[in-house]
Parts: C-alpha cells; structure tokens; sequence
C-alpha cells in the first residue's frame, strides 16, 4: 500500500512544476523576438566565426578545414602584431586622457551654478554626431597646407608638421579625435556619479578642515570607485575595437608605416579586401581575447579592496 500512494505522489509533484512553467507561456511568448534575434544576429554569428577560424574560405569557394594554420600564421604574421601595437598604444593615448579630462570637467560642473544644462549638452554633442563625419572633419584639422593645426604652428613661428604622413602624427590626430568624442559622455557619467555622493561628507571634511585636493582623494574618489570602474572597462572595450577613425583619416593601408592600422583595421583588410575569410575570423578571436585580457586586467586594478572577499 505504501508503495502504491508514494509513486504517484511523486509522479505529481514533478509534474506540477512542469504545469506551472507552461502556465507561463505567455510571458516567453512576449519574450521570444528578443531571443530569437539574439540566436540569429549574435549567437549564430559567434559560433560560425569560431568554426570558420579553423577553415580556408574566399566567400565563395567550398570551405576547407585547416586546423590551426589560420593561427600559427596568425603568431608568425608582422603585421599582425604591428596592429596589436598600434591598438594598445592608440588604447593609452586617447583613454587616459580621455577619462582625466572627463573626471575634471565633471567636478567642475558639480560647483559650477550658472548654465550647467548649457554644459552638459555641448559637452554631450561629439557623442552624437556622425563618426565619419567627425573623422573627416579631424582630416582636415591635421591637414598638412591647410589644417588648422599647422596654421596655428605657423603663427607662433614653428614649422608645420605633415601629421598624416608621418607615424607619430597619425597617432596624435586618431587619439585627438577619440578624446574630443568620448570625454563628453564620460563627463556625464561622472557627473551623475557625484550627484549621488552625500553632501554631509564634504561638509563634515571641511569642517575637519580639509582642503579641496584633500576633499577630493579622500571623499570624491573613493566613493567615484564603481563608476570609475565603469567607464574604464567600457572605454577599453571600445578602445581596443577602434577601427572608423583611423579608416577614414588614412585609409585601409593605414598610412605612413601602418602606423594607424588597428587590430580591427586589419580584420576588416583580411576578410573584405583579401577575401580570407578564415584568417578574418582567426583575428576576430585574437581580439576578443585581447579585450578580455585588458578588462580583467582593469577590473582586478581599479575595484575595490573590499571586494575582493
């Protein structure tokens, strides 16, 4: 008799689960585009671009499976790794100054009282304005005959620089034009993340009689700590992707010595203009573990102490 009652006891109370599950479908109903765009449009994707790394293919031939070849010839490839320089040394000079500037202005604008609104929105509209555009526009500003640049050199009696032509110089005007567009944004997030720190604080530092530099290594910062880590892990992802900038300023080749050809440049060169698709891919995944790399990097750098437990 025992036997008998506990089976089906059993039986219902795996089942119920199951009941109240589907009960829900409905709500997976209203949830379902996002999933299926996100199988076809991310997942889907990513798993082709892991399969097509281990194969030769031109896009239209029949794909040939190579193993690692896409790989070895990826570690022994000089232009590769003059990329990957090129990446990390673009990735230095524009973020750090990049978020210096940002952390500055937005303290700032904290003690500013008039036109603050005015601020935030001229500061807000680099972000938004068209990429290539802006790209165009920083060509014309470093120009050789007549950037505004060289024009200026020219008035304090210094000779002019072919900035596009010359190694260095492409770096300084790519980097100017991603701190022009990003500190903006980031000043904002800043902002936002001093607006939310108690006022009490400060008031009770400057009673202690500490002053605005003390304030702000003691009190600013340390509470700025996740937002700092925020905008730093976000500014090495796109950091370490930079690719229309440099595009666009000195073309597929990347100008003088390659100097501006950036590991997701020479992605694009290997996939839709040598047809190597396979190879293509390779470098996809040297990048994504390149920008895993640098945000774990990060993250173990700038969070907190604390946290750690």
């Amino acid at each position: 008799m025992t036997a008998t009652v506990t089976v089906p006891a059993a039986r219902a109370t795996t089942a119920a689960p199951r009941r109240r599950i589907w009960s829900y479908w409905r709500f997976y109903l209203a949830l379902s585009p996002f999933y299926i765009l996100f199988a076809v449009f991310g997942l889907y994707p990513m798993l082709s671009t892991i399969v097509l790394a281990f194969q030769r293919w031109d896009g239209l031939s029949a794909r040939r499976f190579t193993g690692l070849d896409n790989f070895a010839f990826l570690v022994k490839d000089p232009t590769f790794w003059q990329s990957l320089e090129n990446t990390v040394v673009l990735f230095l000079m524009s973020t750090v100054p990049t978020l210096v500037l940002a952390l500055l202005l937005a303290v700032m604008l904290q003690s500013a009282v008039r036109f603050t609104n005015v601020y935030r929105i001229a500061y807000f509209i680099p972000n938004v304005t068209s990429l290539v555009a802006m790209a165009i526009f920083f060509s014309s500003i470093f120009s050789t005959n007549f950037g505004l640049v060289n024009a200026a050199l020219r008035s304090l009696g210094i000779p002019q620089q072919d900035w596009l032509g010359q190694p260095w110089g492409i770096k300084i005007a790519i980097s100017t034009m991603i701190v022009w567009q990003w500190v903006g944004y980031n000043t904002l997030i800043y902002l936002a993340g001093l607006q939310a720190i108690p006022k009490d604080q400060y008031e009770a530092a400057k009673v202690d009689g500490a002053g605005a530099v003390r304030t702000f290594f003691a009190i600013t910062l340390p509470q700025l700590r996740p937002v700092v880590l925020f905008t730093v892990v976000m500014s090495t992802i796109g950091g370490l992707q930079t690719f229309t900038e440099p595009q666009v300023m000195v073309g597929n080749s990347g100008g003088t010595g390659q100097s501006g050809m950036t590991v997701v440049l020479f992605f694009y060169r290997a996939a839709f203009l040598d047809n190597d698709y396979g190879y293509a891919a390779a470098i996809a995944l040297s990048i994504f573990a390149l920008v895993l790399l640098f945000t774990a990097i990060n993250w173990r750098i700038f969070r907190g102490r604390g946290e750690d437990r």
